[in-house]
């Protein structure tokens, strides 16, 4: 098994040992090295985060770069495997030497990449994964996340929920989620948000299908014997999709239950597979949307992206496209992509000018946790063929102010108490 996975490596990143004069190669570039998963069902957010890197760095270089470099990224196939990701990040930086790592769509392994960055003190910017752990407990220095997380989407569910309280008055509540790092801490943000919304509920079920269950059948049974107010479910990718068809099929969604999923169910990748088979109605969010904010920005990277592909972006294009954004502005307000140090400071509560900011909000990186600062929308799905072949798209949006979405000094200090770290990020000085 060591021989293989030591093989597999070898190939991805076939030429690097060929390679002694790399340092005179890379003068004059900003090299960043890129994780994404190529193969198996997280393949579809690999491509598309590599394809709208590439897009931004045709866009970074046609305008000249940034302090006089030229960009250029090497890509690797993370598998969704945090051990193989970490050989293919250490190597990038030893060998490679690249300035930046980025990636990566598993949050275990933004997690083990993280560390890794840490290590060797290099700038590891996230653009997919979404575990608040990366921001809170395990935050450091050199990572950055340029995409929202998931205690953004907790936050902003919970103030969805308090608010249909107040109009339906739920009491109950169940929970499905992936029995890993990602699904576990959804569920503790979102309780942790609903208790400090002041909300009063039930919880009556939580359950815990493993990641990439292919059969839902006990669990959707179990849902409906419970009968809670609201289900909220938080699967992403093909297993929402799997869970969707089948819940569909057995009668899920024939119950008066709310149901949401405010972090990726509503994902346009979901949708476009769906087709007619996604049910209205249901209460989900994205981390990009291609019809909100309806804006010139937006509206010009969705079409971007579609004429280069030829196919409609997933919410992680976004992601991706926003971490190649960050780096050129740090780079260019610096004007050494050698100085990490200095890279750091100039990231710490940095401004950008994003396809999913609505006009008059500009993204921006809070420097107590290094985590993106967006609005969240909450939306119901309705009928919108505007985005073949999706035939549904959300719409009646709730938005939610970013500020709004933020852990609280409070709730930052109590979770890096307890697991012994620092409340402060601690960023070196800069020489």
């Amino acid at each position: 098994m060591r021989f293989c996975v030591a093989g597999a490596l070898l190939m991805l990143l076939a030429g690097l040992a060929a390679a002694p004069s790399w340092a005179e190669e890379s003068k004059g570039f900003v090299d960043i090295g890129c994780m994404y998963p190529m193969t198996g069902r997280g393949a579809l957010y690999g491509r598309d985060s590599i394809a709208a890197l590439e897009m931004a760095v045709d866009e970074v270089n046609a305008a000249g770069g940034a302090a006089g470099y030229q960009f250029r990224i090497f890509r690797a196939d993370s598998q969704s495997k945090p051990a193989f990701a970490v050989s293919i990040a250490r190597r990038f930086i030893t060998e490679r030497k690249v300035h930046f790592l980025c990636g990566v769509v598993s949050s275990s392994v933004g997690l083990a990449v993280s560390e890794v960055a840490r290590e060797h003190k290099k700038i590891f910017i996230g653009t997919d994964h979404a575990s608040s752990r990366l921001t809170i407990e395990n935050a450091h220095p050199y990572y950055f996340r340029v995409s929202n997380n998931v205690y953004q989407a907790m936050a902003a569910g919970a103030l969805w929920l308090a608010e249909a309280q107040k109009k339906r008055g739920w009491k109950t509540i169940a929970f499905i989620g992936p029995d890993y790092e990602y699904g576990r801490g959804a569920w503790a943000d979102l309780r942790s948000k609903l208790d400090e919304a002041g909300v009063q509920y039930e919880v009556i079920g939580d359950l815990w299908p493993k990641l990439y269950e292919p059969d839902f059948a006990l669990y959707i049974a179990e849902l409906k014997r419970l009968k809670p107010d609201v289900i909220v479910n938080a699967h992403w990718g093909g297993d929402f999709v799997a869970f969707v068809r089948q819940a569909k099929s057995l009668g899920l969604f024939d119950m008066p239950s709310i149901f949401a999923n405010f972090d990726s169910g509503g994902n346009y990748e979901v949708m476009s597979v769906l087709e007619d088979d996604m049910p209205l109605g249901l209460v989900l969010s994205a981390r990009h949307h291609n019809n909100w904010p309806d804006t010139e920005r937006n509206r010009r990277f969705v079409d971007s992206f579609h004429q280069r592909t030829g196919h409609y972006p997933s919410y992680a294009a976004e992601g991706a496209y926003a971490g190649i954004l960050a780096i050129k502005q740090a780079v260019a307000m610096v004007g050494n992509p050698d100085d990490t140090e200095a890279l750091i400071v100039a990231l710490e509560g940095m401004e950008l000018e994003l396809p999913e900011d609505p006009d008059g909000f500009r993204s921006h990186i809070d420097p107590a946790t290094h985590q993106i600062v967006q609005m969240q929308a909450i939306g119901t799905v309705v009928r919108d063929d505007r985005f073949p072949p999706a035939k549904t798209m959300l719409g009646n949006f709730e938005v939610y102010d970013a500020d709004r979405l933020l852990p609280s000094q409070e709730e930052i200090v109590r979770r890096r108490g307890e697991v012994g770290r620092s409340s402060s990020l601690q960023s070196p000085p800069v020489r």
